[in-house]
């Protein structure tokens, strides 16, 4: 069966890349920054690898042998053990679509080759950061439609269950707990996806969409045009 998770303390980073000098170049860095390391070369090594004992995070490098990094991404999401688990894609791969198709099947971040390695362990670290941004003390938003505990990490939206990824699960609680305000583009990059982050603000939209497809239904998440997006009372729209 699947182990828990690695502890924390001592961060585990599993590298999934066929490439050995690329491999080593990472491990190398990231040792030096006392993370625990573990590579796999190919997509069914990854899977066995990261399933029998889920690391902190995961580098994921698309263009693999037999499976590729979208299948294998897709895979670990549809696990609960490994639903929420930071990936940070790798890849040659600049086209947008590829991007979208990334971000839209649960990737944290998407990194571009060449990258240099001091950006790709702030990446890390950053992703590591976001991935619990959860104070046990902070109370459950409950709006009458839409549950969230941010302690269990759970959500319930209509009285049914949600899943969602830690990137999701921490967008909606942003926009939740500034139920009513108008929260700009760049305000919600820089609190989910750190201000270091060097992409553009269509991440943001495309974690949107996959809230709006999950919330069913209602129309919570309201887009303020030229400016940003803001959760809607529902208390108020009913009264």
């Amino acid at each position: 069966m699947v182990a828990n998770i690695d502890d924390r303390r001592v961060r585990t980073v599993v590298i999934v890349e066929d490439d050995e000098d690329i491999a080593d170049s990472i491990r190398y860095n990231l040792e030096r920054e006392g993370f625990r390391v573990r590579v796999a070369t190919t997509g069914e090594d990854a899977l066995n690898l990261i399933l029998d004992r889920p690391p902190s995070l995961v580098l994921l490098d698309l263009n693999l042998p037999r499976m590729s990094g979208f299948e294998i991404c897709t895979r670990l999401r549809a696990e609960s053990a490994t639903a929420r688990l930071p990936i940070l894609m790798l890849t040659a791969r600049t086209d947008e679509s590829d991007k979208v198709l990334g971000l839209s099947i649960g990737a944290d971040d998407y990194i571009t080759k060449p990258f240099g390695m001091r950006e790709l362990v702030a990446r890390v670290n950053a992703a590591l950061r976001r991935a619990d941004p959860f104070e046990p003390a902070q109370r459950v938003f409950d709006n009458g439609v839409l549950m969230i505990d941010p302690a269990a990490f759970n959500v319930r939206h209509q009285e049914k269950d949600i899943k969602l990824t830690r990137k999701e699960f921490a967008l909606l609680w942003e926009l939740a707990r500034n139920q009513g305000r108008v929260m700009t583009r760049e305000v919600l990059m820089d609190r989910i996806w750190d201000i270091s982050y060097h992409g553009d603000t269509r991440t943001l939209d495309v974690h949107i969409r996959r809230l709006r497809k999950k919330l069913t239904g209602c129309d919570l998440i309201e887009t303020v045009t030229g400016i940003g997006y803001r959760m809607r009372d529902s208390r108020k729209d009913t009264a």
